[in-house]
């Protein structure tokens, strides 16, 4: 006779292995910030790529000012949304950005940015203005991936992909 199924027994992902899915996804797509330099001098990224890379290096320095902005505004899920925000920081590196607070920094100061959204005041509702931001961005960035050549859609996809896990995460145990 087979037991029952656990009470505590989740469905879906766990958080580590979707963290662990997101970072090694990363990693397979050649996720760097070095050039895409093939050997000959004429076929380095063209005009667009750059365009496109820089884009989404801002978008992700974005992203993580807006993690920035809820730690601040609310320390207590600040250990749930670190390692979220320093996967956000390594996207944009990893698009050729170079956000001045090391992924390993805590946010200490709020962004002095005018255009940073307001927090909400409660963690739900933060949470969620978290995950909105995180599945836009993601929903763009997989429009994106037919106008781009290869290396550039795989890093995108990769990046996009993460961003889901992240708005699973973030919105986990919400009901």
């Amino acid at each position: 006779m087979p037991f029952p199924p656990s009470p505590r027994a989740r469905s879906g992902p766990r958080r580590r292995s979707l963290l662990a899915v997101g970072s090694t996804a990363l990693a397979l797509a050649g996720c760097t910030a070095g050039d895409e330099d093939s050997g000959d001098p004429g076929d380095g990224p063209s005009a667009a790529d750059r365009r496109a890379r820089a884009h989404a290096a801002r978008d992700s320095e974005e992203l993580a000012g807006r993690y920035d902005a809820v730690i601040v505004a609310h320390p207590g899920l600040a250990e749930r949304l670190r390692p979220l925000r320093e996967e956000v920081v390594r996207h944009a590196r990893a698009f050729g950005g170079g956000r001045k607070a090391s992924p390993s920094s805590s946010a200490s100061s709020a962004p002095s940015s005018p255009s940073a959204p307001a927090v909400p005041g409660n963690d739900r509702d933060a949470l969620a203005v978290l995950a909105a931001a995180e599945r836009e961005l993601a929903d763009r960035r997989a429009k994106a991936l037919i106008g781009v050549p290869g290396e550039l859609a795989r890093l995108l996809a990769s990046v996009a992909a993460a961003g889901a896990a992240h708005v699973y995460l973030l919105t986990e145990g919400d009901a």
